[in-house]
């Protein structure tokens, strides 16, 4: 089948891959060919003019029509587009379609040649220069790449522990706080939890980014911005770290949750966002809900973790046992064959020798909270 690209006439195309590869030449067919057969999850389209016979066989789709025209419906539908087309006309044609950084896929040009992989857009959020390097190593071609936190190896603000699954508070100060570290100021850096191995490249980290024990400490230091990573949520006098800061939260919250069959995910989310307030720690943080399997089709508890796209794990009776419980129940052992639910289930999952919280019982719901420790070292 091939696609008519025509005026005012919508397109629908095939997606089955998360990549989109794109040429309009002989030879970027070619070129475009030989990285599909080398570049995993990509789809690959190209001028009907080309074709080769066994595009079909290959899933590969032809069109008429400017290329242009078909740009829209791959902006929609993919995570990153390979553009095999010059640079000029590549910023032409997908400039009326920009619309965010933290939306717009990554884009990224090769020359006819195969010689150089250009990152034009969304280099860090839409994951651009990866794909450049990417596609570099591929053809042996030269990755092109300008953004500054890449060119002078240091932190990539907006990327900070993303690959942990870390995500910010706010965006409001990437910007500023991202021209702070590639201009050398002083940047803190405050690690409360999470991952340490965030420092990826094979040299010391730079002069100007210092490490603090406590936010205290930073904001004694006077930095010109500041990067915490942190579960908690701040109190008032340290916010004064964040008016040109970051904060990151890194995936470490962990619910030993039980509860009685039926219980509704009203009242589960109402127990853990009341027992997330009081312990002062934030929801953002929250990996999984851990508990007994038999309530793994538990409708209640299956509700909030999808609501929240957290980790649901459920360990049987005996591993629970083994773990460590405060306070060892027969009741719930008669009905369960476990002495306890929440509480040794934080702490299969989290790997916690304290909990934040041991346990707690509110209406027809019993909740654990550990946080999973890291003594990684930072390098």
């Amino acid at each position: 089948m091939t696609l008519l690209l025509e005026e005012g006439k919508a397109v629908t195309i095939k997606q089955q891959e998360n990549y989109a590869i794109v040429a309009i030449t002989k030879h970027g067919v070619n070129l475009a060919r030989k990285l599909l057969s080398s570049f995993q999850n990509a789809d690959l389209y190209y001028m009907e003019k080309f074709k080769k016979g066994d595009e079909e066989a290959k899933h590969i789709q032809l069109f008429t029509g400017s290329v242009r025209l078909l740009l829209p419906s791959l902006f929609q539908s993919y995570k990153g587009i390979i553009m095999i087309i010059s640079l000029g006309a590549v910023v032409r044609m997908i400039a009326p379609l920009l619309k965010d950084k933290k939306t717009d896929p990554g884009v990224v040009v090769l020359d006819d040649k195969g010689e150089y992989a250009i990152s034009v857009l969304s280099g860090h959020l839409g994951g651009a220069n990866e794909l450049t390097r990417e596609v570099a190593e591929n053809l042996g071609a030269i990755p092109v790449i300008t953004t500054a936190s890449d060119v002078q190896q240091t932190i990539p603000v907006d990327l900070f522990g993303k690959r942990f699954g870390w995500v910010w508070d706010s965006a409001e100060k990437l910007t500023p706080v991202s021209a702070s570290v590639v201009n050398e100021e002083h940047v803190a850096v405050i690690q409360e939890s999470g991952e340490k191995n965030w420092w990826t490249y094979d040299r010391p980290i730079p002069e100007n980014i210092k490490l603090y024990e406590s936010i205290q400490e930073a904001l004694c230091a006077e930095p010109d911005a500041a990067l915490v990573i942190t579960h908690r949520n701040l109190t008032e006098n340290e916010k004064l770290i964040i008016k040109n800061g970051v904060v990151y939260r890194p995936k470490v919250i962990v619910l030993g949750v039980g509860c009685n069959r039926g219980t509704s995910s009203q009242e589960i989310e109402k127990v853990i966002l009341d027992t997330l307030a009081e312990l002062n720690f934030s929801i953002k943080s929250v990996k999984a809900i851990a508990t007994i399997d038999l309530k793994k089709d538990e409708i209640g508890l299956l509700e909030v973790v999808q609501k929240y796209n957290w980790d649901f794990a459920y360990y049987p009776a005996e591993h629970l046992n083994k773990a460590e419980i405060s306070e060892p129940s027969e009741t719930v052992f008669k009905f369960t064959g476990a002495y306890g639910v929440s509480e040794p289930a934080a702490r299969l999952y989290s790997g916690a020798k304290e909990l934040a919280l041991v346990k707690k019982k509110s209406g027809n719901v019993t909740i654990s909270v550990a946080v999973i420790p890291n003594e990684s070292s930072m390098i």
